[in-house]
């Protein structure tokens, strides 16, 4: 039965363009209606952060505006012509043809139109993306395994190098700090001493990144669930052994055992894994420190509760870091993933294991108006709490005059240009902004005294 949602938090699988063009010298070409780009990028890109297009991004996409004519007729006809056409103005070194829900209701075979100008030479690859497949989570894995599946040949014999590591972490544009995420953990897997394809944003090298991918001695999922699968596939395929790291690590406590498992797993001498945490975790808790005398002077006009708005990635990373390293209670944490069957289990299992303090807490929902009211329903109107999430948990937030942190899609009031909740920065970066949301908010003041 068909169901209506409110305040959706993701869009369709056809927004995994953003995926596209996340990987330099990579376009995305669109067999698709009129408009289904367009909106696919005002939503994910431009109303998470204002992230701009890119090359060959936002109105630059090249699209089929399918129509009437290829509805009742096929619209095979008109796909290779936008082919023909990006190939002879676009200059780009991997083409990727999304479809949308009109081709794959009639049954145009985007992938084999793809593969008729593969073999001819053409970087082109055909991907299936119909809205109806799924949200564009499921659209970002989509578009990954369409690249590794058919960029990538079988037959390429994998010149294995020591210590190259491939990284599938966030979802690029619907994580709105996903350009500063992948610059942190490229620059903290840098100070273990490993070469990094990080494969997307602008530290990557971007399609000469990708053909490397079969020689990495190892695969790095940072993701409750994104990319696993894409750490099977290269697993099945190329012989490589993935580590999958399930919570997104921020702060010290977390970041400080991610580095220690990536160490262990990569083989790294001890004495250089533990070096570099010493080295951080000594600055971290510097600054972190530097913090007590703010706290102990407003601590009774500041927050220790919180509710936590986004994917499973980015709202067990933040709840993880406010509640072992600041001492915040969890109220409720709410993951709009829509992950289904095994994987919501798995999901729930990952939650179950870090803590009865999270599992209480934790659903899986992805209905906002749901969220919304489950929110007011169990918020304590008398007690000072943050709310973190979107600009729907801001609503929230002014209604009851309570500290907000934008953490999740959608972010239309908010610029986001390089930031990064990842790692030791990171945990610095979110401390930051929940205590500057209590000035933002008129709760303390600089004249307020603790009583």
């Amino acid at each position: 039965m068909s169901v209506f949602i409110e305040q959706p938090r993701f869009s369709c699988a056809l927004a995994a363009q953003q995926t596209v063009l996340a990987i330099p010298g990579a376009v995305p070409v669109i067999h698709a209606g009129p408009g289904c780009s367009a909106k696919a990028h005002r939503s994910i890109a431009t109303e998470a952060g204002y992230q701009g297009e890119g090359f060959c991004g936002g109105n630059a996409v090249s699209s089929s505006n399918t129509g009437e004519k290829e509805v009742v007729f096929g619209g095979e006809g008109r796909l290779r012509e936008t082919i023909d056409g990006a190939l002879k103005v676009l200059d780009a070194d991997l083409y990727v043809v999304l479809s949308g829900c009109t081709a794959g209701i009639v049954g145009d075979d985007s992938v084999h139109v793809a593969e008729e100008f593969r073999r001819k030479g053409y970087p082109v690859i055909g991907t299936e993306t119909a809205g109806f497949k799924g949200n564009n989570y499921a659209g970002h894995e989509i578009i990954v395994k369409g690249i590794i599946n058919k960029f990538l040949e079988e037959e390429i014999e994998p010149q294995v190098r020591k210590g190259l590591v491939n990284v599938f972490s966030v979802v690029p544009y619907q994580d709105p700090y996903w350009r500063g995420d992948l610059h942190e953990i490229k620059a903290l897997l840098e100070k273990l001493g490993l070469e990094v394809n990080i494969l997307f944003g602008y530290e990557s090298k971007g399609v000469a990144e990708w053909k490397d991918i079969p020689n990495a001695e190892f695969n790095l999922i940072i993701s409750p669930w994104v990319g696993k699968s894409v750490g099977e596939l290269l697993q099945r395929k190329f012989g490589t052994p993935f580590l999958h790291y399930p919570v997104f690590p921020v702060g010290a406590i977390e970041t400080s055992k991610f580095i220690r498992e990536v160490g262990e797993f990569a083989k790294i001498p001890k004495e250089v894994y533990e070096g570099v945490i010493e080295k951080e975790e000594d600055v971290f808790y510097q600054y972190l420190i530097s913090l007590a005398d703010f706290i102990a002077e407003f601590r009774n006009s500041l927050p220790h509760e919180f509710f936590a708005v986004g994917d499973s990635l980015y709202t067990l990373g933040a709840a993880r870091f406010l509640t072992e390293e600041l001492g915040f209670i969890p109220k409720g944490i709410y993951a709009i993933d829509d992950v289904q069957n095994k994987k919501a289990k798995q999901l729930d299992e990952l939650v179950a294991s870090l803590g009865d303090e999270y599992k209480d807490v934790f659903v899986q929902e992805s209905d906002g108006g749901l969220i919304v009211a489950d929110i007011k329903d169990k918020l304590d109107k008398d007690k000072k709490t943050l709310l973190l999430g979107s600009i729907w948990e801001r609503d929230i937030a002014d209604e009851y005059k309570f500290p907000h942190v934008y953490l999740s899609y959608p972010v239309y009031a908010h610029v986001v240009v390089n930031k990064s909740y990842f790692g030791y920065k990171g945990g610095l970066n979110l401390l930051e902004d929940v205590y500057d949301s209590v000035f933002k908010k008129g709760i303390v003041t600089r004249t307020t005294i603790s009583v």
